[in-house]
């Protein structure tokens, strides 16, 4: 099997974490990669929910943060990767880099860095995100500078990825095979 990177983007609750698993029960040796982190108890079911979905023979990484580090010494092992999701690892640099007295997390870098280990490796990841961009403006600043760097981020994994799928009440749809004649063109 070649290996390939797909990217599940959506809105909440569209099917998008049921979909990435579908694809990733292809593997056989899958490593789950979870970034949330339970800030409050619906937060905690959600994961818990989350966690009694997911095969049990599949491996588990939960990492918040530095993604890059946790990922490097378990990527030979796995023939699939599935991470989920982008959506609160961004968040979670974001709300890190906010909070801290050192300069800012560079969000770009650690994408760059996410995308050199998935093409050293020989697995296959699919990578879940929230499509942001579909709703309102955020009111806050920190909401908007949230949307502008996931929004960015998904347009880097997008083009990187080898198949895009959006979902929509629990449907999928072949982004990359409805855009093939098309360029995709990145906001700075």
């Amino acid at each position: 099997m070649n290996k390939r990177l797909t990217l599940v983007l959506g809105g909440v609750r569209a099917g998008k974490s049921s979909y990435a698993q579908h694809l990733a029960q292809r593997g056989e040796r899958v490593l789950f990669v979870a970034t949330a982190e339970a800030g409050d108890q619906e937060m905690a079911a959600r994961i818990q929910a989350h966690r009694e979905n997911r095969p049990a023979e599949w491996r588990t990484l939960e990492e918040p943060l530095n993604l890059v580090a946790a990922l490097a010494p378990l990527t030979s092992y796995h023939d699939t990767i599935l991470l989920d999701c982008l959506t609160l690892w961004i968040s979670n640099l974001l709300l890190k880099s906010r909070a801290s007295e050192a300069a800012g997390v560079d969000i770009p870098a650690e994408v760059r860095g996410l995308l050199e280990l998935y093409r050293k490796g020989t697995a296959s990841w699919i990578v879940v995100s929230n499509e942001v961009g579909l709703g309102v403006m955020p009111a806050t600043e920190l909401g908007r500078v949230y949307a502008d760097e996931l929004g960015r981020t998904n347009q880097t994994v997008a083009a990187a990825a080898d198949d895009v799928y959006f979902m929509a009440a629990g449907l999928p749809v072949d982004m990359k095979a409805t855009g093939r004649d098309h360029t995709a063109y990145s906001v700075p």
